[in-house]
């Protein structure tokens, strides 16, 4: 049986702080790690990156920079980011560094390519400076360096064929045993993931205050105090989810606490359920144990579904909050597998076309859902096996789920970086 360390191990690797949008900020560790391997600022940078990491880094805000785009994520990487920081590589760049990588941009010293048939997530950047150049990869996931080399020297390869998405998989693992993880491990073995309530509860009341992105979540706010909009638990979900998003997507300096190696994904888990928590004035156990079974679902639904796909990635995180938020609803086990078959059933089909700051309005979409369906679940309601990829056995409609992302929309996620590109 999987061991409570082995679980707890694999939540503190998949639930980790990151600054900006995890995609672009991957690039800027590639080249940070380049820069660091060169010993000297470069005179060209060529970078190439699978269709997937170009899809999510075209109309994202880099933090601190006002702009969006790999070229200034890349610049700022060689400029002054710090690879052993990992997604929060860029998180000590100075204002001048700032100005220095924006300059660098206008000059046109990066040079962005598509590289085909590789991981959905790869890049792969050479820092070049007269005869010398460094070499770094990264591959299948945001922190994964699989290669680094100087010139003719390598310094590290470590061999990845990567079949199929699914590496970050915790064999044994089911939704029996994140129940009962999530119910009996003791408290103290849980604290930690209360830095995410900090963290994310902090770009929420950001986004709530100046007006980042679309402002889902700051007019959410303004239409509740004006009396439009209820103050229950949907809506006060959904302002504090979208407006977290609002201010990242548009490129916010706050860190978040993600998951999966999605920012968004990170808030998606943590909000929705702490929103909830405290408008029923749930305790301190109760919401953390909540927050546990939601990062673990999420967790569990995206080892199927891999890193980056045509399908949005808050479907999975926002199965993930439902889970949360019907637990604190006092869901048993049985409840809990209805409001995941209720969230697949829903809105499995969501198109993830790029990081940008609308996807705030997809977190919007995703949180109502999963309140619904976690209230429709604590009220005996589930859908039926005879409905769509809907099963019986809930680790097979989990898996369903994850082939519709991997395998069955791959011609889409193409078509989705097409019709972008042509713009």
């Amino acid at each position: 049986m999987v061991t409570n360390q082995q679980i707890i191990d694999l939540i503190q690797r998949e639930v980790v702080p990151a600054l900006g949008c995890t995609e672009p900020i991957a690039v800027a560790l590639a080249c940070a790690k380049a820069r660091e391997v060169l010993e000297e600022m470069p005179e060209k940078i060529e970078i190439f990156v699978s269709g997937n990491i170009l899809k999510n880094s075209m109309a994202v805000g880099v933090p601190g920079t006002g702009m969006k785009g790999l070229p200034i994520a890349a610049a700022l990487g060689v400029m002054g980011g710090d690879s052993s920081l990992q997604l929060e590589v860029i998180s000590k760049v100075t204002p001048e560094q700032i100005d220095a990588a924006k300059d660098m941009v206008a000059h046109k010293v990066c040079d962005i390519q598509l590289k085909e048939d590789t991981d959905p997530l790869y890049i792969e950047c050479h820092c070049h400076k007269g005869d010398n150049t460094a070499l770094v990869v990264i591959n299948h996931q945001h922190t994964n360096i699989v290669k680094v080399q100087y010139n003719d020297e390598v310094r590290l390869d470590i061999d990845e064929t990567v079949e199929e998405d699914g590496k970050e998989r915790l064999e044994g693992l089911t939704m029996k045993r994140i129940w009962e993880f999530t119910s009996y491990a003791p408290l103290e073995d849980l604290e930690f993931i209360w830095e995410g309530v900090t963290l994310n509860k902090a770009i929420s009341e950001e986004g709530l205050s100046k007006p980042y992105g679309m402002q889902v979540g700051r007019k959410m706010k303004k239409n509740i105090e004006l009396g439009i909009f209820g103050d229950d638990l949907i809506n006060r979900a959904i302002m504090m989810t979208s407006a977290g998003a609002d201010a990242r997507m548009d490129g916010c300096t706050c860190p978040v606490m993600s998951n999966s190696g999605s920012g968004n994904q990170g808030i998606t888990t943590f909000l929705p359920v702490v929103a909830v928590a405290e408008k029923l004035s749930k305790t301190r156990e109760e919401t953390i144990r909540a927050l546990i079974l939601s990062n673990l679902v999420a967790i569990h639904m995206k080892s199927y579904l891999g890193r980056l796909s045509a399908l949005c990635g808050v479907v999975v995180a926002a199965t993930g909050s439902a889970c949360g938020v019907a637990y604190l609803l006092s869901a048993n086990y049985d409840q809990i597998v209805a409001t995941i078959k209720n969230m697949i059933g829903g809105i499995t089909g969501m198109i993830c076309d790029g990081a940008k700051v609308g996807c705030s309005l997809k977190i919007s979409a995703g949180v109502s859902a999963a309140v619904q369906s976690a209230m429709l679940a604590i009220d005996g309601v589930e859908i039926s096996s005879m409905d769509g990829i809907i099963e019986d056995d809930i680790e097979q409609t989990i898996q369903n789920f994850g082939k519709i992302g991997s395998e069955g929309m791959l011609e889409t996620d193409k078509m989705i970086l097409h019709q972008m590109s042509c713009k």
